[in-house]
């Protein structure tokens, strides 16, 4: 079979391909079993008390990157300035809390 070439020249359309749920429903599934891991590890009651805190942070982050990746389309082009604008407003509400808590604890 012949593969059929294009010069730099010639204008070659690609279509993009629009996203179907198929994502969102592995990232929906994907959420939820980041949930039940979270509450059954809360839940069993026999975890010790730093890996439950340490596990309940990690799934939390997960949970924020997958929500704010595929269900506000983040991961998108052209969403670079909402992402710089979260990230900054992560950075002062995170200097805010740790600020206020060492305020409470040194003071």
């Amino acid at each position: 079979m012949a593969t059929k070439q294009h010069s730099p020249d010639s204008p070659v359309k690609h279509r993009h391909r629009p996203e179907g749920p198929q994502r969102h429903i592995v990232v929906f599934v994907f959420s939820i079993v980041l949930t039940l891991i979270a509450f059954s590890a809360v839940a069993a009651g026999g975890v010790n008390a730093t890996f439950a805190v340490i596990l309940l942070l990690v799934m939390a982050v997960l949970q924020v990157i997958l929500q704010m990746g595929f269900w506000m389309h983040l991961k998108d082009k052209g969403h670079m300035m909402p992402i710089i604008f979260m990230l900054g407003g992560f950075f002062i509400a995170g200097t805010c809390i740790i600020m206020s808590l060492y305020w409470v604890w040194w003071d």
